[in-house]
C-alpha cells in the first residue's frame, strides 16, 4: 500500500482509503466481546498549528552554512513530516488535536560530515538534536516537546556498495526496507528482515532499536545482521566492525546497536545479506491448544529444527483470524470436522505459520520435514499451504487495520516482551490477566498474543489488545494499562521490550532490568560520546 502524505500518517499508519471495512461479522464480534463503541474521526490536519519555532535564527543562519540554504527549514509541513512516532498514543493525542511535539527545525544533512558539521552548531549553541528515519516509533522515542533540530536523514539514503563475494551491503541510514529489498533484489541478494513497520521504517532504525522482523528465526534479528557501523557523535566519529568477529574487547557496535540515538547519529551501515531465496514454502498448523504449541515449538528449536519464519496464537489471536479471513457457513463446519478428526477442536485450537526459505529446494524440503517431525508429536495438523501463502501476502496488513478499528472507536495497542521457555505460559496467563483487570470492566478489553520469535532457550510474546476508547482521555486510559503490564513483566523477571526498544515509554522500568550499575554504565558512555546531553534526550531514561 502507498505511504501516505505526512500529515495523513500523524494520525494513522495509511491514508484513509488504505484501512480495510470491517465486516459486519466484525463489527458484532467486537461488540459482543469488547463492547460497542463510537466512531472516533481525526481532527483535521489543517487545525494542527504547531507553536512557532524556539530555535534562534542565529543557529539556524549557522545550520545553513553547514547543510546548505535548501536543507535547514522551519516550515509547518516539513517540521510535521519530522514529528513522527506511530503508538497508539501518539495517533491518539493527534486525532484529539494534541500536536505539541513538533520540532522546531528541520535539517537534512547529506553527508557524514555534514552530519558532524551539524552538530558541532547544536554544541555551540545548546540545542538538542534528534535523528529522524520512518518515524515509527511506537515507545516514544521521537515524543519530546524539548526544543530540538529533527535531523532527517532522507539524503542518506543509497545502497552505497554491494560486496557480493563476502555477502555485506553498506547502506545509508535513510534506506527503507522496501527500497533495500529492491535493491538487492535485482541483483540476487535480500536482507530477510521484515518486521511490521516494514513499509516505512529505516535500516538506520533497525539497527538504533535493535528491532526483529518476522523472519528473525531463520534471518536473524537487525543485530545479527550489523557488520560495521560509522557514527557522527559531538565528540568526533566512530567507525566500528572489522571482520565478521573479533576478540578486540567487547564489541562497541552493540553499545550503538539499540541506543536510540541518544549515543550518535549512525551514518552509513555494513549488513550481511543473503542470495535470494528461489524457493519458499509457508505451512498454517493446527495444534490442539497454545499450551501444546508452545511445547512443539520449544521442541523443535531445541531439537534445531526450525523454519524461517515460526508465529503461533494463541486461541484467542487464532479465534480472531479465523473470523477475519477463515471459512464460514459449511466450510466452516468442514474445518471443524476435518480437525476434529484429527484430534483437534477448533474453538480450543491454536493456529501456527512457518515458512522455510532457501536457494536449495532439496534442502528447504528437509528442513521443512524436520520441522513438521516435531510439529506431529505435539498433534500439529496441516492446513496446507494456501493459508499460510495468504499470511505472507497480507503480513503487512495489521497497522492498516488498527486505522480501522481506532476510526470505529476502539483502542488498538500492542506490547511485547520475551522470556524462557519454562516462564513461558505463566507470562502468556499474567500478562493477558493484568490487561484484563487495566482496562476492564466486562465486556471488554479483548487480549490475544502470540509468539512471533524463537530461541533455543525461550520466545518472545507478543499482546495486542482491543478496548472500547475512552473518548475523555484514551491517552490516560492506555497508560494505565501499559504501566500495570511493565510492573507485571519485571516481577516476573521477563524483558521490558523484546524489539520495539526502551524510547521514553519503557525508560522508568529499565534500571529494573539492567540494575543501577547498568543505567551508570549508560550514562558513562553518554557521557563520553555526547558530554552536553543534546541527542535524543530522554530515551533510554538519558
Amino acid at each position: 500500500m502507498p505511504v501516505p502524505d505526512a500529515e495523513e500518517s500523524l494520525a494513522r499508519w495509511g491514508g484513509p482509503s488504505d484501512a480495510p471495512e470491517l465486516p459486519s461479522r466484525v463489527r458484532d464480534y467486537l461488540a459482543q466481546q469488547v463492547g460497542v463503541a463510537r466512531a472516533w474521526p481525526p481532527a483535521e490536519p489543517a487545525s494542527w498549528q504547531p507553536i512557532p519555532s524556539r530555535v534562534p535564527r542565529s543557529v539556524a543562519d549557522a545550520l545553513r552554512l553547514a547543510v546548505g540554504d535548501d536543507h535547514v527549514s522551519d516550515a509547518r509541513a516539513d517540521r510535521l513530516a519530522a514529528t513522527g512516532g506511530a503508538a497508539f498514543i501518539d495517533y491518539a493525542r493527534r486525532r484529539s488535536g494534541t500536536i505539541d511535539d513538533v520540532p522546531d527545525l528541520v535539517v537534512r544533512p547529506g553527508t557524514h560530515d555534514e552530519v558532524m558539521r551539524v552538530l558541532a552548531v547544536a554544541r555551540e549553541h545548546s540545542v538538542a538534536v534528534v535523528p529522524v528515519g520512518g518515524g515509527t516509533s511506537v515507545v516514544g522515542g521521537l515524543r519530546t516537546d524539548t526544543p530540538r533540530i529533527a535531523l532527517a536523514l532522507d539524503r542518506l539514503g543509497r545502497l552505497l556498495h554491494l560486496d557480493e563475494v563476502s555477502g555485506i551491503a553498506t547502506v545509508g541510514p535513510a534506506v527503507t526496507g522496501p527500497v533495500l529489498e529492491a535493491l538487492l533484489q535485482a541483483r540476487g541478494y535480500t536482507l530477510g528482515h521484515l518486521p511490521q513497520s516494514w513499509e516505512r521504517a529505516t535500516i538506520g532504525g533497525y539497527v538504533a532499536t535493535r528491532s526483529a522482523g518476522q523472519s528473525s528465526t531463520g534471518y536473524g534479528r537487525s543485530d545479527d545482521m550489523v557488520e560495521s557501523l560509522l557514527v557522527a557523535t559531538p565528540e568526533g566519529t566512530l567507525e566500528l566492525g572489522r571482520g565478521p568477529s573479533t576478540a578486540a574487547g567487547p564489541d562497541l557496535r552493540g553499545l550503538l546497536i539499540g541506543s536510540e540515538g541518544a549515543f550518535g547519529v549512525i551514518t552509513r551501515v555494513g549488513l550481511r545479506v543473503r542470495r535470494l531465496p528461489e524457493h519458499r514454502i509457508y505451512d498454517a498448523v493446527l495444534l490442539p491448544g497454545f499450551a501444546t504449541g508452545v511445547e512443539a515449538f520449544r521442541d523443535a528449536t531445541q531439537s534445531r529444527a526450525t523454519a524461517d519464519v515460526m508465529r503461533l496464537s494463541d486461541e484467542a489471536e487464532t479465534a480472531t483470524t479465523l473470523l477475519m479471513s477463515g471459512p464460514t457457513g459449511l466450510a466452516r463446519a468442514a474445518l471443524e470436522r476435518y480437525a476434529r478428526a484429527r484430534g483437534v477442536e477448533l474453538a480450543s485450537a491454536s493456529l501456527a505459520i512457518l515458512g522455510w526459505e532457501g536457494t536449495d529446494r532439496d534442502l528447504v524440503r528437509a528442513r521443512r520435514a524436520a520441522t513438521w517431525r516435531a510439529l506431529r508429536r505435539h498433534g500439529g495438523v496441516s492446513l496446507g499451504h494456501g493459508p499460510g501463502e495468504s499470511w505472507r501476502r497480507h503480513r503487512f496488513d495489521g497497522p492498516h487495520l488498527r486505522d480501522a478499528l481506532m476510526d470505529a472507536g476502539y483502542l488498538v495497542e500492542t506490547l511485547e516482551t520475551a522470556t524462557h521457555w519454562s516462564s513461558y505460559l505463566s507470562l502468556h496467563a499474567q500478562v493477558t490477566s493484568v490487561l484484563d483487570d487495566a482496562l476492564g470492566p466486562r465486556p471488554g478489553p479483548y487480549v490475544m498474543s502470540h509468539l512471533s520469535h524463537a530461541y533455543e532457550t525461550g520466545a518472545s510474546l507478543y499482546t495486542t489488545v482491543i478496548a472500547v476508547a475512552d473518548r475523555i482521555d484514551p491517552v490516560a486510559q492506555w497508560q494505565r494499562a501499559k504501566s500495570a503490564t511493565s510492573d507485571a513483566l519485571v516481577a516476573a523477571g521477563a524483558t521490558i521490550t523484546h524489539h520495539h526498544a526502551v524510547g521514553r515509554d519503557h525508560a522508568p522500568w529499565l534500571a529494573a532490568e539492567v540494575g543501577s550499575l547498568g543505567v551508570s554504565i549508560l550514562r558513562a558512555a553518554k557521557g563520553a560520546v555526547d558530554p552536553d546531553g543534546l541527542l535524543n534526550p530522554g530515551v533510554l531514561g538519558l
